[in-house]
């Protein structure tokens, strides 16, 4: 048995036992990745797959075990590289961060930055999805560090810690009526068309929780995932917004500078939708390098070296804000 076999083997079960999709991913032919799997079906003893003809059909009992230990194989394969890069290259290689547009576009500069006067010959890597595309892009090793606030928690393949709290914002045109308001209430925002992210991100969870809890239907009038998407159409007309604090530090400034002269205010909304939680994540059991840690420190002042290893060797599962 070889490591192209475990590969082989891995990459179908990850295609759904799509033989084609499984070889165009690992750059070879569909018949070599057949062979390649029935060789070590042969090897074992034990059909990883149940076939129908010449389909993969399901993944069978032993074949569930054998995936596992596969998992083990190849991670602790990919730690060895590491290792190498690691000891051989303390101060360069890349670091492959996988996290959601908003904090790409407003948390992640400085730290960027930071990470690079730090470690110059690092590059850096920057892989933007969903929340669950963030978490799959850790599973599948495609990056080091991972960056969102919904969704990481629930994979258990991931070590996951709080990394830093914000609330959501109401971002309103300077003109509108609640502007002046001195105690924004959920009902009063259930009755304006609203402005905001798509459910799958930047906290759009505990907002649709908030309305729920008071019985409320909000007005959706638009969805998006960039914040300054939502900026644009507030100031259009279409609505009022709801977006996270980072994202509106720029109608912050011209607030307290002109008094919103460009056209917008923004208003916490903590107390309507609560607080939320961005986290960082790193999959179980890799290798970090120096530099991981660095940036990860970069990320929280509540983040050490030495917290992330705890966690990374099971000692620490989460820890409080």
């Amino acid at each position: 048995m070889n490591l192209h076999q475990f590969r082989f083997v891995q990459e179908a079960a990850r295609r759904n036992l799509n033989l084609t999709e499984a070889a165009k991913a690992l750059h070879t032919s569909q018949p070599g990745v057949s062979k390649a799997i029935i060789e070590l079906e042969e090897e074992l003893g034990v059909d990883i797959f149940a076939r129908h003809g010449k389909r993969l059909k399901r993944i069978t009992e032993p074949g569930q075990h054998v995936l596992r230990s596969i998992e083990l194989i190849m991670r602790e394969v990919g730690n060895l590289k590491r290792i190498g890069e690691q000891y051989s290259a303390q101060d360069n290689g890349t670091l492959s961060i996988a996290t959601t547009h908003t904090q790409a576009r407003y948390v992640l500069p400085t730290r960027v930055a930071a990470l690079r006067a730090a470690y110059p010959k690092v590059n850096i890597s920057l892989h933007q999805g969903a929340p669950d595309q963030v978490a799959r892009m850790l599973i599948d090793e495609v990056a080091e560090i991972g960056i969102a606030t919904e969704s990481l928690a629930a994979y258990a393949e991931l070590v996951t810690l709080p990394c830093y709290e914000w609330q959501h914002m109401l971002v309103l045109p300077v003109n509108h009526p609640l502007a002046n308001k001195e105690r924004i209430t959920i009902e009063d925002v259930a009755l304006e068309p609203l402005i905001t992210y798509h459910p799958s991100f930047t906290g759009r969870t505990k907002i649709d929780q908030a309305f729920a809890a008071r019985k409320l239907t909000p007005r959706i009038a638009l969805e998006a995932i960039d914040s300054d998407v939502i900026k644009t159409y507030v100031r259009l007309g279409l609505g009022i917004g709801i977006a996270a604090e980072m994202a509106v530090t720029d109608v912050l400034e011209d607030q307290s500078k002109t008094g919103g002269q460009g056209g917008l205010i923004a208003r916490p909304a903590g107390h309507l939708f609560g607080q939320n939680v961005a986290r960082v994540a790193f999959k179980r059991s890799a290798y970090l390098r120096n530099f991981v840690y660095t940036f990860a420190e970069l990320l929280s002042d509540r983040l050490s070296r030495a917290l992330i290893e705890k966690a990374m060797e099971g000692h620490v599962n989460d820890y409080e804000l």
